[in-house]
């Protein structure tokens, strides 16, 4: 039967190291693991090395050899056996006093940024993993030394002192500029949290941090968190970024985003990102810009499904699954004829019901509500609660289609005047 050990870091870092012995070896500094932990079936990173400090001298040796036993409450650690650690070994590793003790780690099951107090690791046979982080008050205390008097004296009164544990299948390390971890590696379980949620935990980092993790993530990824994040935000991880890495990430936005973005930044460095950015993408932005901020035309959106009356809704279906849509473009559908003038919209849903022989102009709504591209943005909102619609094509003075406003953006932008109003 495997002995099972537990003890926290805290308890760990500072201690004096002996050999079997009783001959110092030095005092730990601190204690590795694999940053893979999908690398051992138990899910947990095993402790695969150790730093310790000899007459002023650091030094990196195999975990494998070291013994940890607890007696009274008392930690001694026993070296049967020195090893090195490969330099490859060292780079491959992440550091948990130096990257995670006291750094700010994303608890993924609470969507959230949270600070980490103390480190619990357990001794399984020959086997020693980091299986949950403290984030708790009690963790704070012990790490000065008093959390045992304090847990007495509250027992007297029938209390407690809280203590909060995240298991370590739910965080993510984020201040690991310290230690030689590959972004691929150190920030993977970030790509299982929803967008809006990154995307929050992003703005809660320091400036350094969010550029690093922001600029760890896939383009698609990253286009769906820069949508979510505030303009401040925004315009800082662009900055940061390289205009390569931005300019692709840019593309993969819709274009009215991008438009509100670029208008944030420095003319200079938007000018930049449009001339990097694909020349179809960047010139629907570039004709989005020129709308004055108080227009329709500022808040619509080019990105619109339009057909010919004539087209069948099997070749509908089959146009709509070989582009794709994002949701919110099927909101409406647009009727238009050879010089673009919008005459018609229908619905997604009238696509559903209908047979696949049928054509568009059985089954469209003519003389559809509609705004004018240089409309002013305070009246729309009255029209979208008057006819109950969840987007309104954008036409010019010619009745030209230009775009859509959804509703999302309606609502977005009274918030906005809502927050500059207080």
């Amino acid at each position: 039967m495997n002995s099972i050990t537990t003890f926290f870091l805290s308890r760990v870092i500072g201690q004096k190291v002996f050999d079997t012995k009783s001959n110092y070896i030095g005092t730990v500094k601190d204690l590795l693991v694999d940053s893979d932990s999908s690398t051992h079936s138990s899910g947990h990173p095993v402790v695969n090395g150790i730093k310790i400090k000899f007459k002023k001298q650091d030094a990196f040796y195999s975990f494998q050899n070291f013994h940890i036993e607890k007696t009274n409450g008392k930690i001694k650690i026993i070296c049967s056996q020195l090893i090195e650690l490969s330099s490859d070994q060292i780079s491959s590793s992440l550091y948990l006093a130096l990257t995670v003790l006291d750094n700010q780690i994303v608890d993924i099951n609470g969507r959230k940024l949270v600070r980490v107090n103390d480190i619990r690791l357990v001794t399984i046979g020959n086997d020693t993993f980091a299986v949950a982080v403290d984030i708790g008050i009690e963790g704070l205390l012990r790490r000065i030394g008093i959390a045992k008097p304090l847990k007495y004296i509250v027992s007297l009164f029938n209390g407690s002192i809280p203590a909060k544990f995240i298991l370590w299948e739910d965080v993510e390390t984020i201040d690991s500029s310290s230690s030689n971890i590959k972004l691929s590696k150190s920030y993977k379980k970030l790509q299982t949290l929803h967008p809006s949620d990154l995307a929050d935990i992003i703005e809660d980092l320091g400036r350094k941090a969010s550029a690093e993790v922001f600029s760890a993530l896939d383009d698609e990824r990253a286009a769906d968190v820069m949508e979510e994040l505030e303009t401040e935000t925004q315009v800082h991880i662009l900055e940061s970024l390289s205009i390569e890495k931005a300019a692709d990430v840019l593309d993969k936005m819709p274009a009215d985003e991008v438009a509100d973005i670029l208008d944030a930044l420095e003319d200079e460095r938007a000018e930049q990102l449009l001339n990097e950015m694909e020349k179809d993408t960047s010139q629907e932005v570039r004709e989005l810009l020129v709308y004055p901020d108080h227009t329709v035309g500022s808040i619509m959106s080019s990105d619109v499904l339009s057909f010919n009356q004539n087209m069948t809704i099997e070749e509908v279906l089959i146009e709509l699954r070989a582009k794709k849509p994002e949701f919110e473009t099927l909101y409406n559908l647009f009727v238009i004829d050879e010089n673009e003038i919008l005459l018609a919209t229908f619905s997604i849903r009238d696509v559903v019901i209908s047979p696949p022989d049928a054509r568009i102009n059985q089954i469209m709504k003519p003389s559809p509500v509609h705004l004018r591209d240089y409309q002013k943005i305070n009246e729309v909102a009255e029209i979208v609660s008057k006819y109950n619609l969840l987007a309104i094509p954008v036409v010019d003075k010619k009745n030209v289609l230009k775009g859509m406003v959804v509703i999302d953006d309606v609502i977005e932008d009274l918030i906005r005047k809502r927050r500059t109003n207080k």
